[in-house]
């Protein structure tokens, strides 16, 4: 008989004072870690698979870069316009070095680099471009698709918003 009351009074509790607190300090701790800690998305598109699926859900984490800096390698969300729009991007090279693509493979400082996530064929070619200070170069992982149709390049430092971290 016991057991049966504590389920009834964790299931369905007194709306008192302590318990609305309670709920009024859960809901703004959760509102606060998931809107500048850890940031739910939805991904839209296919430029990332097959690494990231479309339709997919991810969280971003926003204090990733606070205590470290962007790796080569690291998917990266870039803010476009307010908080609504962020694309998932790939970080393939930092500021100073050498990018390009030939015949779709990546170069980096004219050494070619093993990405071991693509998994279709691609014939990209990009002409050498030396990354700009304060910025990363940013392309996704789905290179089956024409160079045209993707977008890719450099990107603001101030412009990353978190590393995806699932």
């Amino acid at each position: 008989m016991e057991c049966k009351q504590s389920l009834k009074e964790f299931f369905f509790p007194k709306l008192n004072k302590r318990f609305l607190i309670r709920a009024v300090s859960v809901a703004l701790a959760s509102f606060l870690f998931f809107y500048f800690i850890l940031t739910p998305i939805a991904l839209k598109g296919k430029s990332m698979e097959p690494t990231l699926k479309d339709g997919s859900i991810h969280f971003l984490c926003k204090i990733c870069y606070l205590f470290g800096r962007i790796h080569k390698g690291d998917i990266v969300g870039i803010k476009l316009a307010g908080q609504k729009v962020i694309l998932l991007k790939r970080v393939v090279a930092e500021e100073n070095e050498k990018v390009e693509f030939k015949n779709g493979k990546l170069f980096v400082n004219g050494i070619e680099i093993s990405e071991p996530y693509i998994k279709t064929e691609s014939d990209w070619n990009y002409e050498g471009k030396i990354v700009e200070k304060g910025k990363v170069f940013v392309v996704g992982d789905n290179r089956g698709v024409p160079m045209e149709s993707h977008d890719f390049g450099e990107v603001s430092k101030k412009r990353i918003i978190g590393k995806l971290v699932w």
